[in-house]
């Protein structure tokens, strides 16, 4: 049986729910001959669309980085556009319809690194030269915890948010109207809610409910894990100018087993064990600073796409219809500028 294959996701179907409600999916990635860690080392336009046409009101979704398809020479800063370069053609290819109604990647975030500080301005403009009606803004990696079973950040950096000199690129970013996907660990919220309110006129969106662990030291620990994520989420969505993404916790690092099962998990399970996680996220920053997201296919190896959906809907079920829109779509096309 494959891990997480498209073959184990059939053992466990369901009729899609609310099939009309709206959704813009705020989170996915294209790679091709992506090296494992998943298995999904292939996934562009067919792949992506399988999952889009599963039933679901998919209308469009956004393009989040992940470090492929980068320039093979020139620059290092430079090296990040090759992949806006190569999301920008995918992008286009969906809008003629070709594929399914969705527009996929409708807008697009790409990287830069913000520690070149004013220097990453050049970077940004060529990022958005790449691709000037979808680019929205970057995403930088900033994921750091000591314990060695725990993967860290592609530049090898523990305190980026802390530093003048990303702080500053972060200015050139909010000066150009940019957005800022910020990746972490749990942890690490406490340095979010600083670097927000030094940079306050940036839109920062909170990746996967703000990097849940409970894996390598924080396993077994979540009546403690738990509360103290809580609260740093509490005090992150103090700060206005951010909001959260809700999803991301399909994936072998929050401690689940469902990759691991002969059959996949179904929609009324996975609600169950989403909802206080998302819910309280909700409570805390509003419908209105909330974003439902798929994370696929990093996500994939848990569940398939149209089980992810009918737990969203399951689990928002007492939400207004105002509220769920908000959640499933409006929120996401207003701080992405979706078109």
């Amino acid at each position: 049986m494959p891990f997480g294959g498209n073959d184990w996701h059939s053992l466990t179907q369901e009729e899609t729910l609310e099939p009309d409600i709206p959704i813009c999916d705020p989170h996915h990635h294209f790679w091709d001959r992506r090296p494992a860690r998943i298995p999904y080392q292939n996934y562009l336009l067919p792949e992506l669309y399988d999952d889009l046409n599963s039933g679901h009101n998919v209308r469009s979704t956004v393009f989040v980085e992940t470090r492929a398809m980068y320039r093979p020479d020139g620059p290092e800063e430079m090296k990040p556009v090759g992949e806006v370069e190569f999301v920008q053609g995918l992008a286009a290819a969906a809008a003629t319809g070709l594929y399914g109604p969705a527009k996929a990647a409708a807008s697009i975030v790409g990287h830069a690194n913000l520690n070149l500080g004013e220097g990453v301005a050049p970077v940004l403009e060529a990022l958005q030269a790449a691709s000037p009606q979808r680019f929205r803004g970057i995403r930088h990696g900033l994921t750091w915890d000591d314990d060695p079973r725990i993967a860290n950040n592609s530049y090898g950096l523990k305190d980026q948010m802390p530093d003048e000199n990303f702080r500053a690129g972060a200015r050139v970013l909010a000066r150009m109207g940019l957005t800022f996907d910020a990746w972490m660990y749990f942890p690490q919220l406490p340095q979010l809610v600083e670097f927000a309110q030094a940079v306050p006129d940036l839109t920062i969106i909170l990746n996967h409910i703000g990097g849940m662990l409970r894996v390598g030291p924080y396993a077994n620990r979540d009546d403690e894990v738990i509360p103290t994520w809580q609260k740093s989420i509490a005090e992150v969505a103090k700060c206005p100018n951010v909001v959260v993404k809700l999803g991301g916790i399909g994936q072998p690092r929050t401690g689940y087993d469902w990759a691991a099962r002969d059959k996949p998990i179904g929609s009324e399970e996975l609600a169950e064990t989403m909802a206080p996680y998302m819910d309280y996220c909700i409570q805390q920053f509003g419908p209105d600073r909330c974003m439902i997201e798929s994370n696929f296919p990093p996500d994939k190896v848990g569940h398939s796409y149209n089980i992810l959906y009918n737990a969203f809907k399951r689990l928002t079920k007492g939400y207004s219809e105002t509220e769920r829109v908000q959640m499933f779509h409006d929120t996401a096309v207003r701080v992405y500028r979706v078109e």
